[in-house]
């Protein structure tokens, strides 16, 4: 598929490089000479220099036979005007565009991206993707990452096995026996970079992360059998009053039992958070000024979230208030070469902005009935949310561990109102909302499961 790729920042740097790992044919575009050079360099990549929104520049970028457009320049009127240019001018088929001011989404103006208006079919906003990851993890204390499927039911988190866990030298089927009446199934197990989906045999290793798939209400018990506290949040630090601090500041003040505190380090972001926000203390500071975390109460945080512009300054501030007495910290880092730093600094969790924002791409990518897509451990592998029909393979096939192809597992199936963790006596019937993990390589045969038929449309 021939993709093009407008904006060769940081956003369109990252959506490039996880994109290339599927042997797409990608373009980048950028006013900037020197990005554009460093970019094609780098990966490897076709590069064009020019103002996207114009079609020459699309035009020397070959957009007539592109498949897909994303728009990710660092303007908001500069997306929506490339991807009006891309489809009236060149017909591409796909367009994406970065929007990130919060006047273009309000729900009252929705219309505005239909089809016979500015023809996008995706709007992506890092920030606000960002920012529910970062309240789906408070909602999961325990766990290192959690997601949602299932319409919400279920939980899909992410756990160290601990030394003192009581599954360690056990197998993945044993989980159901050991605890009776716990809803939960592994999917994944990680070790290092690599992740793979496990068979029945496969037994719990000290230093391993483990994805489990558990019911909502079933979720506090497996953390304590991970050994992992999972004490609810009532005070919350957060670093950085950009975009996304301010989205988690104005989702965290609906929860009135939470005490918030922001910091920010310009006046001016500052004052408007001082204006906008309600019920959450503004502390105009350094965040890596150990006065100023004392001000924030980072001593007696339960959760303190650094989500500045610079990876660095997150990563320090979550650091430092660690060792004031901080209970849990998130860092939000954009460089893949600072991720690895996670443990060495002692930060419970990170927030990778490029595999939230590849998500929602990838999500249009795919072919078949897909509800919704997460890309984990760089795009090592997916979990994909869709709806099986009656041509698909799934059809009247169970979902025991060693029961679908290898490299593929399930994670839920919403069938009705009823949701079920997959098991050997869940049998797949159509209309079941079936959601799977699979490694990358095995992407074709996913979407097999969730592919339209012709007579589908008849």
């Amino acid at each position: 598929m021939k993709i093009i790729i407008c904006g060769a920042g940081r956003v369109g740097r990252g959506i490039a490089e996880r994109l290339q790992t599927e042997n797409h044919k990608i373009t980048i575009v950028d006013a900037d000479p020197q990005l554009v050079d460093e970019v094609s360099s780098e990966l490897n990549v076709t590069g064009v220099v020019g103002h996207a929104a114009y079609p020459e520049t699309l035009d020397r970028a070959d957009a007539e036979p592109a498949e897909m457009i994303i728009a990710v320049t660092q303007h908001d009127e500069i997306n929506m005007v490339i991807c009006q240019v891309a489809h009236s001018v060149f017909s591409v088929s796909r367009t994406v565009a970065r929007v990130r001011a919060r006047a273009y989404q309000d729900r009252r103006y929705r219309d505005l991206f239909a089809r016979d208006a500015l023809p996008i079919d995706l709007i992506i906003s890092p920030e606000k993707e960002v920012s529910r990851s970062i309240i789906q993890r408070l909602k999961a204390p325990g766990s290192v990452m959690s997601a949602e499927f299932a319409a919400g039911r279920v939980q899909l988190l992410m756990l160290d096995v601990e030394s003192n866990s009581a599954l360690n030298e056990t197998t993945v089927d044993q989980i159901g026996g050991l605890f009776p009446g716990l809803e939960a199934r592994v999917v994944a197990i990680a070790r290092g970079s690599r992740i793979q989906v496990p068979r029945s045999n496969d037994k719990f290793v000290t230093g391993e992360r483990v994805y489990v798939s558990v019911l909502n209400e079933h979720a506090s018990r497996l953390n304590t059998i991970f050994g992992v506290e999972d004490s609810d949040a009532r005070h919350v630090t957060i670093i950085g009053a950009g975009n996304v601090g301010f989205y988690v500041a104005e989702e965290l003040e609906r929860d009135r039992s939470l005490r918030v505190r922001l910091v920010e380090k310009d006046p001016a972001r500052a004052d408007r958070a001082v204006r906008d926000l309600r019920r959450t203390i503004v502390i105009n500071g350094d965040g890596l000024d150990r006065d100023i975390l004392e001000e924030a109460g980072a001593a007696r945080t339960d959760y303190l979230i650094a989500i500045t512009d610079d990876d660095r300054t997150n990563l320090l501030a979550c650091n430092l208030a660690r060792k004031a007495g901080a209970g849990r910290t998130i860092a939000l880092v954009n460089s893949p070469h600072l991720l690895g730093l996670k443990k060495d600094l002692g930060i419970d969790a990170i927030i990778d902005p490029r595999a939230l924002t590849v998500s929602q791409i990838l999500k249009k990518l795919r072919r078949g009935r897909i509800k919704s897509l997460l890309s984990l451990e760089d795009g090592q592998a997916e979990v994909i949310e869709g709806v099986v029909t009656d041509s698909s393979p799934l059809v009247g096939r169970t979902l025991g561990y060693d029961e679908l192809e290898d490299g593929i597992t399930a994670v839920a199936v919403l069938r009705g109102e009823e949701v079920l963790i997959p098991s050997s006596r869940v049998r797949i019937q159509p209309g079941d909302q079936v959601t799977v993990l699979l490694e990358h390589t095995k992407v074709r045969e996913v979407e097999t499961y969730f592919r339209v038929s012709t007579s589908f449309f008849s």
